[in-house]
């Protein structure tokens, strides 16, 4: 919503602005300048970016358009980690094989459907689990392998917003190419009427105007857009990590997700008794 609101921002200050010092609308209305800019920009990602980046970078497009976790799904978050650490409570690790081996049919997973959503949170918690039951490594190595795994989880996921940014970067450079070219178009016409001089030189300048809009304006905002939910959702993730740590090293449950809870930003966390209140009743099912 507020990415939608902040283009309308930008776009219409910047028109209204131009409209109050007596500019014409169409003469901003220059769609071979937009093809040249537009196509080239695309062209060059097409050419720097490999292909499964370019779909991440579609799937974190539509992304920024949608809320990210809220402090209901954390809470969800905590109170599934707690269920999966009580299982181990009462039925020791050995329990815990079946959901962990296939999540997508654990009774468990099933009731928190934006955890299974998340295939990078199934795999790293279960993958995790499965080398906490095999008890085949101490706790600062588990928090060494978790580490790596969400430092290669990060880079991936930010692969996307660097190969728009340096697109966005192009951007006023290939504005400066439709314009060059406008005026290569003027100087063939440099013998005809000034009023026909001065349009084509005004349609040229349109172009470095729309390169650096687009920079600065558009692409570039939804650039950092995308990596700052990278970087909020992976958050998710690490409070993962903590919860899992605490419970290797052979902390109660509720206390394993109190150390979770402790990591979240005041705005997602949910509050003890919250979450008190949430464990007691998973209890009961």
């Amino acid at each position: 919503m507020f990415v939608i609101i902040g283009a309308v921002v930008v776009f219409g200050s910047v028109l209204t602005g131009y409209v109050l010092h007596g500019g014409q609308v169409l003469a901003l209305y220059q769609p071979f300048e937009v093809l040249i800019i537009g196509g080239a920009a695309l062209g060059s990602m097409l050419i720097s970016t490999p292909l499964n980046i370019i779909k991440a970078m579609i799937k974190q497009l539509t992304g920024v358009f949608s809320s990210g976790y809220g402090k209901k799904d954390y809470k969800d978050l905590l109170v599934m980690m707690f269920e999966i650490f009580n299982i181990a409570r009462k039925d020791g690790l050995i329990g815990l094989e079946n959901h962990v081996e296939h999540p997508e049919d654990s009774e468990i997973f099933k009731r928190y459907p934006k955890f299974l959503k998340n295939h990078h949170a199934v795999h790293f918690f279960a993958d995790t689990m499965r080398v906490i039951i095999s008890g085949a490594v101490q706790p600062h190595d588990l928090e060494d392998l978790m580490e790596n795994d969400i430092d290669a989880m990060k880079e991936e996921e930010l692969h996307p917003s660097h190969s728009l940014n340096t697109m966005s970067d192009s951007l006023p450079g290939l504005g400066i190419v439709a314009a060059v070219l406008g005026i290569v178009i003027t100087m063939g016409a440099i013998d005809g009427p000034p009023e026909e001089i001065g349009h084509k030189v005004g349609a040229a300048l349109v172009g470095t105007f729309l390169g650096i809009l687009a920079c600065y304006g558009f692409v570039g905002p939804l650039a950092a857009n995308m990596k700052h939910k990278v970087l909020i959702d992976l958050q998710y993730i690490n409070c993962m990590k903590h919860a899992l740590l605490s419970f290797n090293k052979g902390v109660a449950g509720v206390i394993a997700v109190e150390f979770a809870r402790r990591t979240l930003f005041e705005d997602v966390r949910p509050g003890f008794t919250e979450l008190e209140d949430a464990c007691n009743e998973a209890k009961r099912r």
